[in-house]
């Protein structure tokens, strides 16, 4: 029997490569419930919802040892032309990257973060919502690579400004 830790006891070689959280936090909120008077009321309507979400990152550090990752979602609902409320939030989180090339930075940050990022502000977004009166906001979960890609193939594109831009 072996003593050494190893992948088949949950324990991460120290040379291999890997994503550490070191923190996550609520950035920014604001909800504005516009019709409070009117949630408690039951409508034939459904509302509508139009929703934006985008991911913002900047090194973090006097030698950039972390990466501090923004999911940036925000919400908006009507009924008809009735504005009902509007909810922003920018859910947050810093990134260490051990033993990961370079190359492979760039998928992690906009990939991968804000994955881990997503259940947690799913979660406020439904409580402030349910909080302001209304039924959950539960937004389904999202693809970040799909998004990742389209954003590479846009930056990659001859008329494309130089330099990262956010995914959204």
């Amino acid at each position: 029997m072996s003593t050494q830790a190893g992948p088949q006891d949950g324990q991460v070689p120290p040379d291999a490569p890997h994503l550490r959280v070191l923190a996550q936090y609520v950035k920014e909120l604001s909800f504005r419930n516009v019709a409070a008077s009117l949630a408690a009321h039951s409508f034939d309507i459904q509302p509508s919802i139009d929703m934006g979400v985008e991911v913002k990152s900047r090194p973090v550090g006097d030698n950039a040892e972390a990466t501090e990752v923004d999911l940036c979602i925000n919400a908006q609902a009507r009924r008809g032309e009735t504005p009902m409320f509007s909810i922003d939030i920018v859910y947050s989180g810093l990134f260490q990257f051990i033993n990961v090339r370079p190359e492979e930075v760039e998928p992690l940050i906009w990939i991968e973060c804000p994955r881990l990022l997503f259940p947690f502000a799913r979660q406020i977004l439904a409580e402030i919502t349910r909080e302001g009166g209304y039924p959950p906001l539960l937004i389904n979960p999202i693809d970040f690579t799909p998004l990742y890609w389209a954003e590479l193939r846009d930056r990659q594109a001859p008329d494309a400004p130089a330099g990262p831009t956010p995914v959204s």
